[in-house]
């Protein structure tokens, strides 16, 4: 875990420590976090997971706001140990839609927990939890794993791959797919959001390499790898478990605003139902949990609320007291008269940034019009600043000082990346114009 100097600031804050100690209490089984807004939820929970190296599993109503909990999370203790677990689906499960990238990052986190691993931070959203999955037994019967030195041949592999419904291509671009060029089998697992390259001396697996799809080029070499098949693919019968199965007893479930939560996943559950019986989609009640049965499978685990709309009578209540940083609009007269006020009262003021050209350019506006102000700048890259009122520390970020967009990343495969890829490459046909990387058609070859 990266140490920062955000999540450092609560290592003395008092609530915070009865925080701690209830967590550490394994009598205390429903917590209530009251008073925590914008990023000062994720500090939190980043310097409760620097003390208690457990399994925790954040529930967050609404999949953008996962998205930048979990970018908040990444950028306080680095991507080691932080998953995303989105829903199989591009909306959700009533609108059929599957998007392998997601099936990569559930398949990342389930893989995670079935190899034992208690520590870990896993991020997700409603529509995500609601979908049942695969049993840790079919999981292990169905992930293949080839280590160098192995001895294989050409032929094994490739009725392997078949069997586990692996498409072959020319060249892999997406989870799903293999190809065979010689004695290099180039495949790409649900099991990482790179392809691997593993290349044979006769029928021994000589060496295994990560690459990118983009350029080719070789990312890690590995001594061993996994290869799964698409987990949504496995019959029905084979998922039919929750995923709190998957967590491990010492587990810490943190929810916001958890009767929101049960409240949607029992209106998706409907709305799916609704759909069935309309004949719109087949056979996806049996794939989904109603939100009262979820919330019943959260009770076997000790459980942190926060938010608005609690769903279980707390046994301890820990007070913070935050607020969400002012709307300043880039009006930096105001945003100086903020900075002097805190001075004055007391308060240390923080501008965070990821980027040290924002951070000069914040001391040069400030040197025009208030010459002698300071502030502490921190090169860390969070969603939405706060004021910690018990600590006296204010937390600015740039983004929202200037009125920016800010964008989520969610690591790996993932992410969007700008260049043109081997996927849209081999979709060209004759008469199609590449100007600018967009492909424009002709009237002629429009399909």
């Amino acid at each position: 875990m990266n140490k920062n100097p955000v999540s450092d600031l609560y290592a003395e804050h008092d609530s915070f420590k009865q925080l701690i100690e209830c967590l550490e209490n394994t009598y205390v089984n429903q917590i209530s976090a009251e008073g925590l807004y914008g990023s000062s939820k994720p500090v939190v929970l980043t310097s409760v997971f620097d003390k208690l190296k457990a399994t925790h599993l954040v529930i967050i109503p609404e999949k953008e706001d996962a998205a930048y909990f979990y970018n908040d999370l990444a950028a306080l203790a680095g991507e080691e140990g932080i998953f995303f677990f989105p829903s199989t689906y591009k909306r959700s499960v009533q609108y059929e839609q599957t998007e392998p990238a997601n099936i990569v990052l559930r398949t990342e986190v389930l893989n995670h927990l079935s190899s034992g691993k208690r520590k870990g931070i896993i991020v997700t959203y409603p529509e995500s939890v609601m979908e049942k999955v695969i049993s840790k037994r079919n999981l292990k019967k169905n992930t293949f794993r080839i280590a160098r030195g192995d001895k294989l041949s050409l032929e094994f592999i490739e009725e392997m791959l078949h069997e586990y419904s692996f498409e072959r291509v020319d060249f892999v671009y997406e989870p799903g797919q293999y190809s065979i060029r010689g004695s290099i089998v180039d495949v790409f697992s649900f099991s990482s959001d790179l392809p691997f390259r593993i290349d044979f001396f006769s029928d021994e697996v000589e060496t295994i390499r990560s690459f990118n799809t983009e350029d080719q080029l070789s990312v890690e070499a590995h001594d061993a790898i996994q290869i799964i098949p698409n987990i949504q693919d496995i019959s029905v019968e084979e998922i039919n478990e929750s995923f709190t199965d998957f967590l491990p007893p010492s587990c810490f479930i943190w929810t916001e605003d958890s009767g929101y939560i049960k409240e949607k996943i029992n209106s998706i559950y409907s709305q799916t139902l609704q759909r069935e019986e309309n004949g719109q989609i087949t056979g996806r009640k049996s794939l989904i949990l109603t939100g009262s049965r979820f919330f019943e499978e959260c009770r076997k685990f000790r459980m942190v609320e926060f938010g608005k709309h609690s769903l279980f009578q707390a046994e301890k209540r820990i007070a913070f007291n935050t607020e969400v940083q002012p709307v300043f609009n880039k009006n930096f007269e105001i945003l100086s008269r903020k900075l002097q006020s805190n001075k004055i009262e007391g308060y240390s003021t923080y501008i965070l940034s990821e980027s040290q050209t924002q951070i000069d350019r914040l001391k040069d506006i400030f040197a025009e019009i208030s010459p002698g102000l300071t502030f502490s700048p921190l090169l860390i890259n969070l969603h939405s600043g706060f004021t910690d009122h018990d600590l006296k520390v204010c937390l600015y970020t740039d983004h929202q000082i200037f009125d920016r967009y800010h964008k989520f990343r969610i690591k790996g495969y993932f992410a969007r990346r700008e260049s043109i890829s081997v996927k849209e490459l081999t979709g060209l046909n004759p008469g199609d114009f590449v100007v600018h990387r967009k492909v424009w058609r002709t009237r002629e070859n429009r399909s």
